[in-house]
């Protein structure tokens, strides 16, 4: 047992940090959630951005919360370093899933791609079993954190070929099978689909550093 696991064991310990990464988890959820508005039920890239972007900001003051109380602690419930890397892992799905909606504005993508739509149908369902396995750390639920942390890397893999397809697709052939066209109208469409389909598939990604942040917590504490 190492010392901070005796001082650990004497004095208080201050769950609150468990409750900042709850909240955090909970906010990029919901943040992917609003943006799988965009693909499914009519909204706008514009309304779509404006809800990712506040549910994003209520994530920044969470992330500075967090940081201010890690400051002022000395005993934390898990190593003060996991903390703060989980922490910012999980803003970083939050500001990846903005990023890519915001990306839909700027280069004026009115209607998500069948690749985009399921991309992000996956970011939701990552950021679900996230939001499932949060809880699971307080509660030092380590061999259900396991789970979860495996099938996030099976989802994660899923969008790795939804990804390359998509990618395939748009350099080598038109979606109705032809050639690619040329001219500037098509630079800038396969600009702005790979822009945004990179954007998707690195939030996705992030979702996978999670899973892996998690795996060893539980391999670390269980």
């Amino acid at each position: 047992m190492g010392i901070q696991d005796v001082i650990r064991w004497f004095l208080p310990r201050e769950d609150h940090f468990y409750d900042y990464l709850e909240q955090q988890a909970r906010a990029a959820h919901e943040g992917a959630r609003a943006l799988s508005k965009f693909s499914t039920n009519g909204t706008t890239a514009e309304q779509a951005r404006d809800e990712v972007q506040k549910i994003e900001h209520d994530g920044d003051r969470i992330v500075h919360e967090m940081e201010e109380a890690l400051a002022k602690t000395f005993v934390t419930p898990i190593d003060r370093e996991d903390l703060q890397k989980l922490s910012s892992e999980l803003d970083g799905v939050l500001d990846l899933t903005n990023g890519a909606i915001r990306a839909c504005v700027m280069l004026g993508v009115d209607k998500p791609t069948p690749a985009m739509a399921e991309l992000i149908e996956i970011i939701v369902r990552c950021t679900a079993k996230i939001d499932e396995a949060m809880p699971k750390l307080r509660k030092h639920k380590y061999t259900e954190i396991v789970a979860v942390a495996r099938e996030l890397r099976k989802i994660e893999k899923e969008a790795d070929i939804v990804y390359r397809e998509a990618i395939s697709e748009l350099f080598c052939s038109e979606r109705t099978g032809g050639p690619v066209r040329e001219g500037v109208t098509d630079a800038r469409v396969l600009i702005r689909e790979k822009t945004v389909l990179e954007d998707l598939e690195n939030a996705i990604d992030q979702c996978d550093s999670i899973a892996d942040t998690l795996a060893n917590l539980a391999v670390k504490h269980g």
